[in-house]
């Protein structure tokens, strides 16, 4: 077991961008299964999608990456998905996924827990609050 510092960031402890992109693809196969979230994505490339979701959570969980506009991206990026009705059930909907996508490749409950609050710090933003 490694010992873990009191700087090292969620990123790091979660396992980094390998973690991180492989939490993704199994993310977006559930997002992309859910009858609720797919209206969502209908027009949305996925590969792209990911990969700007993956240095956003970089960002997020405090890795290297020089992301700095994420309260106006947020914003500007799911605009047309609240105007069709996006709410804070299709939010809750997605937080869940990226739950059990973390427990799917063994992140432990506590980091879990850590990263839905990263989530949740978004609610706001991607709700156009």
């Amino acid at each position: 077991m490694s010992k873990i510092t009191l700087n090292e960031s969620l990123y790091s402890r979660i396992g980094g961008d390998d973690a991180i992109a492989k939490v993704l693809n199994i993310f977006y196969k559930k997002i992309m299964s859910d009858d609720k979230l797919l209206p969502f994505f209908k027009d949305v490339e996925i590969e792209r999608l990911i990969s700007k979701q993956r240095i956003f959570l970089t960002f997020a969980m405090g890795g290297p990456t020089d992301y700095t506009y994420w309260q106006r991206g947020l914003r500007n990026a799911h605009a047309q998905s609240v105007e069709q009705g996006l709410s804070d059930v299709h939010f809750d909907l997605v937080v869940e996924h990226m739950a059990k996508s973390l427990e799917q490749i063994a992140i432990p409950d506590d980091l879990i827990a850590e990263v839905k609050e990263v989530v949740e710090a978004t609610r706001k933003h991607v709700l156009n609050r």
